[in-house]
């Protein structure tokens, strides 16, 4: 199976569900697909553990102050959940970008540990790009291929998943996620704290804190989490109050205001100011958007 056959695959499972442009369960565990017939705007969102090949297309993506284009024959990996920046450039109705993701399990890549070599270093980026390799193209396409075989789906999807798993821990970006099973590494550390901003990205939070909790010096800890995420903590947890304020407002149901209480802010004049900085558009705007 070639990236472009895949590729058509996915357009066709898109025009058959009307997914429409936005991200779609596939119809197998843990598997969606993205298919965009034009362009879009820069949108910021926080990318979760996942591969995702891209198929057709491409797409620019900034973490930190890295610059990414990604495009058609490319593989991202993403070991630690990690806010971006990111804009789909090539798209037509014609030739739309698509892209497959599979979300990684850890209790999966866990159970392949004894498996696999052990690390070499200790980790480094949370977003990894390379090319697609054919072995992981076979099995994601085997993967996709059980989307309508509803009665093999029980058996093999599981199977082709922990192959995919498997494959990832040996590829090139293996050994990111080998580290982060070194229950003792800085990968698996800083993974610690993302989880417990995560948890409580709400909360005034010492920085001081969160190097505790990962059990590192407050410099080590500030390093270290940079090099993984491209962000300070603190960064990272205002991307994190940010994010979930716009859901909150473009759900309805929330004034600006209210929002900026609810993810923690103490002064909605600056939220509405650092929300404007992050989106290119007022809180009240976004609101009043889908209204």
């Amino acid at each position: 199976m070639s990236i472009e056959s895949l590729a058509e695959k996915v357009n066709e499972l898109s025009d058959n569900k009307g997914s429409g442009d936005f991200p779609a369960p596939a119809g197998v565990a843990g598997l969606i697909t993205i298919r965009m017939r034009e362009p879009s705007a820069m949108q910021a969102m926080v990318y979760e553990p996942s591969v995702c090949l891209i198929l057709q297309g491409s797409k620019e993506t900034t973490i930190g102050e890295d610059h990414l284009t990604l495009s058609a024959g490319q593989s991202v990996v993403v070991s630690h959940m990690v806010p971006v920046v990111s804009q789909v450039v090539q798209a037509t109705p014609a030739k739309p970008y698509v892209a497959l993701v599979l979300e990684l399990d850890l209790g999966t890549l866990r159970s392949l540990v004894e498996e696999v070599p052990p690390a070499s270093g200790d980790g480094g980026r949370g977003l990894q790009v390379g090319s697609i390799d054919e072995a992981l193209l076979d099995a994601m396409t085997r993967l996709f291929d059980l989307v309508d075989k509803p009665d093999e789906q029980m058996v093999m999807a599981p199977l082709i998943s922990r192959e995919i798993h498997f494959r990832l821990l040996l590829g090139d970006s293996g050994s990111v996620l080998r580290s982060l099973l070194d229950r003792g590494s800085a990968a698996s550390r800083i993974s610690q704290a993302i989880a417990h901003l995560k948890e409580r990205f709400t909360e005034t939070m010492a920085v001081a804190e969160l190097a505790e909790a990962a059990g590192m010096s407050l410099s080590t800890f500030h390093t270290r989490f940079k090099a993984v995420t491209a962000k300070t903590p603190l960064q990272f947890q205002k991307d994190l109050r940010l994010l979930e304020a716009r859901r909150l407002l473009t759900a309805g149901g929330h004034n600006v205001s209210m929002a900026a209480f609810d993810v923690g802010y103490e002064s909605p004049t600056q939220f509405s100011r650092e929300y404007a900085r992050k989106f290119g558009v007022s809180p009240k705007a976004d609101r009043l958007s889908v209204v």
